[in-house]
């Protein structure tokens, strides 16, 4: 039997939230607030390197019921192992594990000036994210609290009061979280556009909305979760993001999306892996451009040759697919997807296929026979045919 990953109602997630604060902390929150978790259409593993990425948000989010404390501590709890601290104790790798995404939120915006020193907050996380799926789980649990806590402080949450709180979560996952990733997960879900894709360049954070209704031409984006494991603080993703940096410094340019940008040959690099490392960004950068000319003309199934790119790119060049995915994105080809890759940070997590809506099923069945066939988890899925939207107050 196939397993459709769902999404719960806004009112769902708000009465989930407000039950488990109740629960852990007594009384009710002052509110509850929801952040998305994103596919990302193409444009990987090049955030980091001032590129651009063309994400979406999914209807699948986490949800947050806070309310503030005047003592400058927090409390977090989730159906993982609770936390409580003082802001002013928060430091990178403290608390550990999942509480940090949180805990690093609330501190980034202290240290920004944004919240006074007796600011603190009770959190109660309730999250219909797939955790570890590589669908940012991490990035919808940091903007629901910042957004939130935006919220609760009378802080603006405008665009660029959106796009300040994107930089904080970012600074959250990196400083204490220590997951050296960029900034696209955090910019849409703070910033998406329902029923849009987002344009977001990773070189001067600015978005620009993008055409994304599939539903529209009877077509779907079906997301495969492959449930092999999916870690992005185990060194692998650090080391990459170094071999771009490398890279570029080598060239003499600022970021590789310089070297994009004005043609350098990165074929000139004495290192050969560093030139795969290199060619990945360049080259994806500009399938990028690609897309979003063809999803901003309507020709939607056109992109489907320039998702498959990205996943030979990600697997050959920047080596950072897995059996797993490849099994996925070769069964999803094979059934008569338009286009197939991995999305997110790779080594275990998700791809995307884009179908016809009437196949989807057809498709679903035929990635989980190839996932039997090589002893392969069995993968789960969710069907996406509209864009969501940006963090929000659910009550």
């Amino acid at each position: 039997m196939t397993d459709w990953l769902a999404a719960l109602s806004d009112a769902g997630l708000a009465d989930a939230a407000t039950a488990l604060y109740r629960a852990e902390f007594g009384g009710e929150p002052d509110g509850v607030w929801a952040a998305p978790g994103r596919v990302n259409l193409i444009g990987e593993h090049v955030d980091y390197a001032g590129g651009l990425s063309l994400p979406i948000a999914l209807p699948h989010r986490t949800a947050v019921a806070v309310r503030r404390r005047g003592d400058g501590r927090l409390r977090v709890r989730s159906g993982l192992a609770p936390w409580d601290g003082a802001v002013a104790d928060v430091a990178p790798g403290n608390p550990p594990g999942w509480a940090a995404y949180l805990a690093g939120v609330v501190w980034a915006m202290h240290r920004d000036g944004l919240l006074g020193s007796d600011f603190g907050v009770d959190v109660a996380v309730v999250s219909a994210v797939p955790i570890g799926a590589g669908l940012s789980s991490s990035a919808a649990l940091e903007c629901a609290l910042a957004f939130a806590v935006a919220d609760l402080a009378g802080l603006p949450t405008d665009d660029r009061g959106r796009a300040r709180l994107a930089s904080c979560c970012v600074a959250a996952e990196n400083e204490i979280a220590l997951a050296p990733t960029g900034g696209m997960d955090q910019a849409i879900s703070l910033r998406a556009t329902a029923g849009h894709a987002l344009l977001v360049d990773s070189a001067d954070d600015s978005v620009a909305p993008v055409p994304f209704d599939l539903a529209g031409r009877g077509m779907a984006l079906l997301v495969i979760d492959t449930r092999a494991p999916h870690r992005l603080v185990d060194g692998q993703y650090a080391r990459r993001r170094t071999s771009v940096e490398t890279a570029a410094s080598s060239l003499g340019v600022s970021s590789l999306r310089v070297a994009a940008d004005q043609g350098v040959d990165v074929a000139v690099l004495d290192d050969p892996e560093l030139v795969r490392r290199a060619r990945h960004v360049v080259t994806e950068i500009g399938r990028v451009r690609q897309a979003q000319i063809l999803l901003a003309s309507g020709r939607f199934r056109e992109i489907g040759p320039l998702l498959t790119a990205s996943h030979v790119s990600l697997r050959d060049d920047f080596d950072v697919s897995c059996p797993e995915l490849d099994s996925a994105v070769t069964a999803a080809l094979g059934a008569g997807a338009h286009g197939a890759r991995m999305t997110g940070g790779g080594f275990g997590g998700s791809a995307i296929a884009l179908v016809e809506a009437s196949d989807v099923d057809r498709v679903a069945c035929e990635v989980s026979s190839a996932a039997r066939s090589r002893g392969l988890v069995s993968p789960a899925f969710l069907c996406v045919d509209v864009a969501g939207g940006p963090a929000t107050r659910l009550r």
